[in-house]
């Protein structure tokens, strides 16, 4: 499925099972299309979602814990070297998806620290509310664009609760630094705005069962309230209790977090491609390592493709998508499933009617401005493209060859690179950055085809 279109002298690649997209070994691919109908199956990589907040609960609990199938990628690799940073013992065995995590009941070995995330968003989040549990001075920072996204909804829920927290630039992104008190730090009441990322409320409830009082949280906005509801259901699996009062969030305080052999699911959002992949080109796609009764809100989006004209068959195996003869267009709110966005918008120049893309106008702050930058790419490949403020409206279109931007977003390579698979000539910059959460995801394209 893919072609090397640049490469350095005395660097030979012998088959698309050894391709490794890090360093300078590729500045572009070429997708072909595939020449029959998939009959395929696809080992589903650890969820990022759940093995970064495996990591955490890890480094709360009281004593060792074992981590298996959990995703090595750069934004868990940046957890992992922040909390090793932090003073925690840690043993990966990344062959097998394993990690071994010794937990400190609560207590943050470190008193200072400067630490770097790149641009992995999860970290840069949890680990700011998981520092209320040390004592010192700590200091988070990303990457260019990780300085762009906006950390002041957090920053000030943090600062309601007491914690001396500050964006050390002043305009609500990182850097950002933390001077926590340690056991002088009780927790209480406050409320985040999460309009803009569901992860400032999960970022306050992870640590909020070890502080004395607990926590009361009050969210505001409905915007991926899945991975809320993701977070204390592991909280739960990992020992602690929640509830829910009125519009607010109950964690009762001084509890403990229980050291255990955890499995991380298989990625749902890293599945879409492979589902989209079925739905646009027919034939099937068995995603292995996925499940009916997954924690994760990115599985309804398989749901979505039957809408789309796509059909499941599940198993103990996991999820068998068949494609249909056409795909029909939907109009959807997406709020709920922010990351599923791009793989829905790379279907819907494809379909036989307009797809309407509503409420998810926060995603203009992630990796990229994903609204822009898919309108931008889709409009290069000819579709006839909408852009509104909170979403997109695409159309049915006649599409051309075109190299793709990815604007170092793994998401946008990734979705682009299933639509190759249909449509000759797409070539996708830059595919190294599908390393943020995926670093096989060309390894296992090609092997579809």
């Amino acid at each position: 499925d893919l072609h090397r279109t640049s490469q350095p002298s005395g660097s030979m690649l012998d088959s698309p099972a050894s391709l490794r997209f890090g360093g300078s070994f590729v500045d572009e691919i070429e997708i072909a299309p595939l020449l029959r109908p998939l009959a395929a199956a696809v080992r589903v990589p650890g969820s990022k979602s759940i093995t970064n907040r495996a990591l955490l609960l890890a480094a709360m609990a009281d004593g060792p814990s074992q981590i298996e199938g959990a995703l090595f990628s750069d934004d868990t690799r940046y957890m992992l070297g922040a909390l090793r940073q932090l003073g925690f013992m840690i043993a990966e065995d990344e062959l097998r998806g394993g990690i071994g995590f010794e937990g400190r009941g609560g207590e943050i070995p470190a008193h200072d620290g400067d630490l770097f995330i790149g641009g992995a968003g999860t970290a840069m989040r949890f680990l700011a509310a998981f520092l209320t549990l040390g004592c010192g001075r700590f200091r988070l920072d990303g990457n260019a664009r990780m300085r762009e996204r906006p950390i002041g909804e957090l920053v000030d829920a943090l600062r309601r609760l007491g914690i001396n927290a500050r964006s050390e630039h002043g305009n609500d992104c990182p850097p950002i630094v933390i001077e926590p008190r340690g056991r002088d730090f009780e927790g209480g009441a406050t409320i985040v705005d999460a309009h803009d990322s569901s992860q400032f409320a999960s970022a306050l409830l992870l640590p909020a069962p070890l502080w004395k009082k607990g926590l009361q949280l009050r969210v505001i906005g409905e915007a991926g309230r899945p991975f809320i509801d993701l977070t204390l259901r592991m909280m739960r699996q990992w020992g602690v209790e929640s509830g829910v009062e009125g519009d607010s969030i109950l964690v009762p305080g001084g509890q403990r977090y229980r050291a255990q052999k955890f499995a991380v699911e298989g990625d749902a959002s890293s599945a879409s491609y492979f589902a989209a992949a079925a739905a646009l080109c027919g034939g099937s796609v068995r995603l292995e390592n996925l499940h009916t009764n997954s924690i994760q809100g990115d599985l309804c989006f398989l749901g979505v493709l039957e809408q789309m004209g796509a059909r499941l068959h599940w198993s103990e195996a996991g999820v068998e998508v068949h494609g249909g003869e056409h795909l029909r267009g939907v109009d959807l709110d997406l709020s709920a499933m922010p990351d599923m966005v791009p793989t829905l918008a790379i279907l819907a120049p494809f379909a036989e009617s307009a797809t309407r893309i509503r409420n998810v106008g926060f995603i203009r702050h992630h990796e990229s401005d994903r609204i822009h930058a898919l309108a931008r790419e889709l409009r290069r490949m000819g579709a006839r493209v909408l852009e509104f403020e909170d979403g997109l409206e695409i159309e049915p279109s006649q599409l051309r060859p075109a190299a793709i931007e990815t604007y170092d977003d793994h998401r946008i390579a990734m979705s682009f690179a299933i639509a190759g698979l249909k449509l000759p000539g797409i070539r996708i910059r830059n595919p190294d950055c599908v390393s943020k959460t995926y670093p096989g995801f060309f390894v296992d394209l090609a092997a579809l085809g």
